[in-house]
């Protein structure tokens, strides 16, 4: 186990990466929970990616939790009451904290993410990033749907990484997989999806901050279009 949350030798994770290269993400599962490291939790959004995983994870011995913002799409929770329905697994939902949504609404006002990236970030800290840190208390490993073609961002992830702001492994089994494979996997196996992914919309986060991406645009050009730095709320710093 990962004792009093130490940093896993870099070397060992690299060996693991190296490993990974040539094995799916059933197999990176495997690979990740035969380590030992202690408690392990996937967060899911209900994108396509983590109901691939979801549907990989749902016999395994490995926790679900989700982040209700209090803005999502009805779309997302449709799909969140569908994936319970269908898996019979617990998914845990963390929400934010009352008092900090009614300060940020009651001096800021309700779309003041809009006006600026500082305001907008302080709102994904309020909804976001707080509750995960609460979630993410007390586990060793946190395995994420995250893609290296979903951004520029994100094409130097790798399959193990160690994660300091939490202090724990983060695993990425779908690493190298594009999105029409993550749609191919979804259909073959019957997995629930959002249907909002059928009309465009490819990265969902919050309604007011998701649109549909157009033609030639990334995959994450539809999170917080207005602004032109890089798309993140600060989930994942890679």
């Amino acid at each position: 186990m990962i004792a009093g949350r130490e940093r896993v030798n870099a070397g060992d994770l690299a060996s693991l990466c190296r490993r990974a290269e040539q094995c799916s993400p059933e197999e990176i599962l495997d690979l990740a929970l035969a380590q030992g490291w202690g408690k392990t939790v996937m967060t899911t959004s209900f994108g396509a990616e983590d109901q691939v995983l979801t549907h990989l994870l749902a016999p395994l011995p490995v926790d679900i939790i989700t982040l209700d913002t209090g803005r999502l799409f009805n779309e997302t929770l449709d799909t969140f009451d569908r994936t319970a329905r269908k898996y019979r697994k617990p998914i845990g939902v963390l929400f934010p904290a009352a008092e900090d949504v009614e300060a940020y609404v009651n001096g800021r006002g309700p779309n003041a993410f809009y006006e600026s990236v500082e305001l907008r970030k302080e709102c994904c800290t309020i909804r976001k990033l707080k509750p995960l840190a609460r979630g993410l208390s007390g586990y060793a490993v946190w395995i994420t749907g995250l893609r290296a073609d979903q951004s520029e961002n994100r094409s130097a992830v790798k399959s193990f990484e160690w994660d300091e702001r939490f202090a724990l492994v983060k695993v990425n089994p779908l690493i190298r997989w594009t999105f029409p494979e993550v749609m191919e996997f979804i259909h073959a196996h019957d997995v629930p999806y959002n249907p909002l992914h059928d009309r465009g919309f490819l990265s969902i986060g919050c309604a007011p901050c998701t649109r549909e991406v157009r033609q030639g645009e990334d995959f994450r050009a539809g999170r917080w279009w207005w602004e032109a730095s890089k798309k993140e709320c600060g989930l994942h710093r890679s």
